[in-house]
């Protein structure tokens, strides 16, 4: 299994609002290999996100899934709304994918 992980910071005048319906899109998608989508904001009681306040994980079967997923056109229309919510456009984002046994 892999865990795509991904941290938005957002720009300050992007609402909540907005970034739930970004997730509501992520959460919609259906494509094969996705075994869970999870999202939200950081609750963190450390309180060291750096503003990186919101994320999501999406765990996939094997890296063929993930490929799959990368390349699909809904991933890409969720990761555009991602990528002009973020705080520098992709500078905003951090994505980090770890394989789990």
């Amino acid at each position: 299994m892999i865990r795509h992980i991904v941290l938005l910071k957002a720009r300050p005048e992007v609402t909540d609002a907005l970034i739930a319906g970004i997730f509501a899109d992520l959460h919609a998608l259906s494509l094969p290999g996705i075994l869970a989508i999870h999202s939200g904001r950081s609750e963190s009681p450390e309180k060291i996100e750096r503003g990186y306040l919101h994320g999501f994980t999406v765990d996939f079967a094997g890296w063929d899934a993930l490929a799959a997923y990368q390349a699909h056109p809904d991933h890409k229309r969720v990761g555009a709304a991602l990528v002009a919510a973020a705080q520098g456009g992709i500078d905003g984002l951090l994505v980090f994918d770890l394989p789990i046994p």
